[in-house]
């Protein structure tokens, strides 16, 4: 192409950003920085009252975390400043008003009461939901004098009800929808906030955005906005739409709260890395080939396109990501991973105030621990290493008694290696698998079982 690829991704900060979303930005971010494009971040804030405080933050803190650099948005600006909606709202009230000038669009005065009526009425009847267009024919007399009564009113725009709006989704193909389906759907609100719908088109043209990769469920959205590009005049800067597929949980539902962690900030907090989830979350829909599972960031860049993007539900399956996390842990250099380890071991530990972990010192620890761990959590990191950190041990019986091995068992086992583990000139891994495996053999223990008492006796 010879235009430009700028993308962007405009989340709603009604909550903390969950998997599918920051999904939408990373597939955005990687067509962008394959194509060497613009990546650009947009908060869509024109949903008053369902904001939640601190959300922009943690979604911008999501971004960051996955290294998803943004080109133009909040905190580095930009030539299309600002990229906060409610910032911008003197550009969405003057388009709806072109449309009302160009009778494109009509006040609708229908009361929340009235609106309520009318879809029980449709539901009694069995006929499709929508508005009725009881307010599209208004003429200036009425509208004035409804205004003189007070009332609120919105701005509804006028869909044609005949023919069909088509358009070529770049990952679905052709998609058609019937106009006489389409309700004439509300632009601007009472309170002089815009729809998503409105708010929506004015910023992706004004951002000459070229490419729209948002989520499935915005497709039944997307002949509204084609409507509204025509309406414009937009046409030739309309984008080109690909909606991606959904997330689902292993139970094939929609993934929720119930399939454990949602919001990505937890997966951070859980002990996940960012590059391990920035692998797994890409895998959720496109893949390269049918066996290549593992890519850095650079490999994903260089093979990434929309051609390789399901049309199909992805499945979230958490064991999968939990064995991509292990691969990347394991894979990390000493040095990297002990400052990883170091904030978790300074907040978990319970060392004097004057107590530093020294660095150094915990390097030395890292390679004893790594091929074990799975998360960068308490249980992982700062359990099997206290002992390395503290003058005093307190070790109980039910410590030495394994769940695998009852007391005789016990027994059997550290009175079988004392004799000879008292003998051992040096404890070198040499040593020790030439003078235990024989003796775990003979006592015919799983190593498991057989070992982990030891552990705790020494």
């Amino acid at each position: 192409m010879t235009q430009e690829i700028r993308v962007r991704y405009a989340p709603s900060p009604t909550g903390l950003p969950h998997v599918g979303n920051i999904r939408t930005a990373l597939f955005n971010w990687l067509f962008a920085r394959a194509n060497q494009g613009k990546f650009i971040v947009r908060i869509e804030d024109t949903d008053q009252a369902r904001l939640v405080e601190g959300a922009t933050e943690a979604i911008l803190d999501s971004l960051d975390w996955l290294g998803l650099d943004w080109d133009e948005g909040p905190q580095v600006g930009g030539p299309k400043a600002p990229y906060v909606q409610s910032q911008r709202l003197s550009l969405y009230q003057a388009a709806a008003q072109k449309l009302i000038d160009e009778n494109k669009a009509y006040y609708c005065f229908c009361t929340p009461q009235r609106l309520e009526q009318m879809r029980e009425a449709q539901i009694e009847a069995k006929t499709p939901p929508g508005y009725d267009r009881c307010c599209r024919e208004l003429d200036a007399r009425q509208i004035s004098d409804l205004e003189a009564q007070g009332l609120p009113k919105v701005i509804r725009f006028k869909c044609p009800t005949q023919g069909s709006t088509v358009f070529a989704d770049a990952i679905r193909g052709p998609i058609e929808f019937d106009n006489a389906l389409m309700d004439d759907f509300v632009i601007l609100k009472s309170d002089g906030f815009p729809t998503y719908h409105l708010a929506n088109v004015i910023d992706d043209a004004d951002m000459q955005i070229s490419h729209v990769l948002r989520a499935e469920e915005w497709i039944s959205s997307t002949p509204k906005h084609i409507l509204l590009y025509r309406a414009f005049g937009l046409e030739a800067q309309m984008p080109i739409f690909a909606h991606l597929p959904m997330i689902l949980g292993p139970d094939k539902s929609k993934l929720s709260k119930r399939h454990g962690a949602v919001a990505l900030t937890q997966y951070r907090d859980l002990g996940y890395l960012p590059e391990a989830m920035l692998n797994f979350l890409c895998l959720l829909g496109w893949a390269y080939d049918d066996k290549t599972e593992i890519f850095d960031t650079a490999d994903l860049i260089k093979n990434f396109g929309l051609n390789k993007v399901s049309k199909t539900a992805a499945i979230f399956n958490i064991d999968k990501l939990n064995w991509m996390n292990g691969i990347y842990l394991r894979r990390l250099p000493i040095d990297d991973l002990a400052k990883r380890m170091l904030p978790l071991l300074q907040n978990h530990l319970d060392l004097p105030n004057s107590v530093s972990i020294d660095i150094e010192y915990l390097t030395n620890i890292v390679p004893l621990v790594q091929e074990r761990l799975k998360l960068l959590d308490v249980a992982n990191v700062v359990d099997p290493v206290r002992f390395f950190f503290t003058e005093n041990l307190n070790y109980t019986l039910s410590n030495l008694l394994s769940s695998k091995l009852n007391i005789e068992d016990t027994k059997k086992v550290l009175r079988l290696c004392f004799p000879f583990l008292s003998e051992l000139p040096t404890f070198t891994d040499d040593n020790l698998v030439a003078t235990l495996k024989p003796l775990q053999e003979e006592s015919g223990l799983k190593p498991a079982a057989f070992l982990g008492a030891l552990r705790w006796a020494v």
